[in-house]
Parts: structure tokens; C-alpha cells; sequence
């Protein structure tokens, strides 16, 4: 069984668009070369370069954005050496300290490195006061580098800060639909805001993670949910599958490593073809927007 509980042998019918990628991947290796923080929430087992390349061709995909995962903090070495193993088909998004050097920053940059990562869910300070302080600690440092910044914070905290991230002069990236419950109305007033905060082209959204924001829902209210992003906004709209699925599993200690989610990636391209059905904006979703975005 490969990581992210799909069997090495299944593959997915029907090509994507040459240059398609997927914008949201961790990368997990051995502890013995990369260890994690001594406190984190949870622990995955290893998930290579050469485990991710089999989750691309399964599903037919040219490139990948490798996400750095809460348990290294900001010690970036393996993602700079799975970039490095990519060989231009990756791109990553970094933890960093505020303190982070003008050098560091440019070592990362050559190493394909285009964003920042503030994880404030998994930490618990999602209020909206924390995502304005942390968004304009980097916008200074990162704006006109052709970087970005990415969230993963709560529904309530990017809805009541997104007046405010919208002069920031540098992109905002907000993951797994902005932590949306699928399960919420479209009119609900939380929701529109994030949606005219990806309308008017200040955040990208990534359309990932749907396991992550169906509690309750169908899967009616998901496609809902995606294609009033692409209503909204089709250029700031990107596809993520959250390969390899990492999972904090109920009874285990965060030392003890949590199996991933067994995730079919039949179902990933049943995602695929039913929030993008349309060839252009498969195209444009799948392709051009990370092409911008990401700088490949």
C-alpha cells in the first residue's frame, strides 16, 4: 500500500491537460535524517519524492507544490532536497521564522521555494487579529518577490480579517476552501465574504481537502461549494488533492505515527472532472493559474 492509502497499481483513466498540477503535497521523510519537533501535534510516517511521483502519474499530473507540514516547523531541509529531487517539476511553500535572513530567503527562492506558510488552525490562534499581525509581518519582506502567502486558518478568522488583507500588494493562498463546512448555506454572511475576498483577485483558493470540510454535508454542497469559487473568481482558483492525507488519529500519542487516510484517487479525478467539467476552466484551474501563481 503506497502512502496515502492508494495501491501502487491503480491507475486513473483519461489524460488531464499536459502541465497539470497539484498545489498541495507534503513530502514526509525518515526521522533518523529528518527529525520533527519534539512537540507536535502528531506524526506521519514516511512519504517520498518517489511515493509522490507515483501519486502524480496515477493521476496523470506533470507538477506539485510541496507544502511544508506543521511537524518540521521551520526547518526546511527536506523540503529544499525534494525540490531538488523534483527537478523543476516542484515548487514548495516554506515555514519561516520572522527573523529569517534576506540570504535564506534567497537560497530558498533558487531552490524553487514561492511562498510562506501560516498555519494558524493548527495552533489554535485563528482569530482575525492574529492573521492581520502574522499577513503583515511577511508582506513587506515578500511583496514585488514573487512570492506569496498561504493560510490555514479558521472560516470565522479570514472572513473578518479579508477587508483588511486585501492592500496587502501580494498574493493571499487560503487552503482546503478557506476551511469552509461544505455543510454551510452559500449565503451564509462568513462565506460570502471570503467569496468576494477570492473575487476580487487579493486570495487564490485551494480546491482541496474536500474530506477536511464535508462533516455533515453531501457531496452536492461540496460541488456547490467549488463552483461558487469559480464563479467567483476562475483565475484565483487552484486544484489540490492534500496528498498524502495526513491524519491525527483518535487514542494515539503525537509521537506515534498516524496512519494516512485511505483515499481512492479514483475519487480525487471524480472530484476533478465534476468541480471542473469544462475544458478551459480545467485548463485554466489545472494549469495557468499555477503557472502564475507558482512560477513555473
Amino acid at each position: 500500500m503506497a502512502a496515502g492509502g492508494a495501491p501502487a497499481g491503480d491507475a486513473v483513466a483519461a489524460a488531464l491537460p499536459a502541465g497539470a498540477c497539484d498545489c498541495h503535497v507534503h513530502v514526509v521523510g525518515e526521522q533518523a535524517a529528518y527529525p520533527m519537533l519534539p512537540d507536535r501535534p502528531y506524526t506521519a510516517g514516511p512519504a517520498t519524492v518517489a511515493d509522490l511521483r507515483g501519486h502524480m502519474g496515477r493521476l496523470g499530473l506533470a507538477r506539485a507544490v510541496i507544502v511544508q507540514p506543521s511537524f518540521y516547523g521551520t526547518d526546511n531541509r527536506l523540503l529544499v532536497d525534494s525540490l531538488a529531487a523534483m527537478r523543476g517539476d516542484g515548487r514548495g511553500v516554506a515555514v519561516l521564522a520572522e527573523d529569517v535572513s534576506d540570504a535564506t530567503l534567497g537560497e530558498l527562492h533558487d531552490a524553487g521555494v514561492r511562498g510562506v506558510r501560516i498555519n494558524l488552525e493548527s495552533v489554535g490562534a485563528s482569530d482575525p487579529e492574529a492573521v492581520v499581525r502574522a499577513f503583515g509581518a511577511w508582506a513587506g519582506r515578500l511583496r514585488g518577490q514573487g512570492w506569496h502567502i498561504q493560510t490555514y486558518a479558521s472560516l470565522d478568522a479570514i472572513a473578518a480579517a479579508a477587508p483588511r488583507l486585501r492592500g496587502l500588494g501580494l498574493p493571499v493562498v487560503l487552503d482546503h476552501f478557506s476551511t469552509i463546512p461544505a455543510r454551510l448555506g452559500l449565503g451564509d454572511a462568513r462565506v460570502r465574504e471570503v467569496l468576494d475576498l477570492v473575487g476580487s483577485g487579493a486570495a487564490y483558493v485551494k480546491l482541496s481537502g474536500s474530506y477536511r470540510i464535508n462533516q455533515g454535508a453531501t457531496a452536492q454542497q461540496v460541488t456547490a461549494l467549488a463552483r461558487a469559487f469559480l464563479a467567483a473568481n476562475p483565475e484565483r482558483a487552484v486544484w489540490a488533492s492534500d496528498w498524502p492525507h495526513t491524519s491525527r488519529a483518535p487514542g494515539k500519542l503525537p509521537t506515534e505515527v498516524s496512519p494516512y487516510r485511505d483515499i481512492d484517487p479514483r475519487g480525487l479525478r471524480e472530484e476533478i472532472d465534476t468541480w471542473l467539467p469544462e475544458t478551459d476552466l480545467r485548463v485554466q484551474v489545472l494549469v495557468s493559474n499555477p503557472a502564475r501563481l507558482y512560477g513555473f
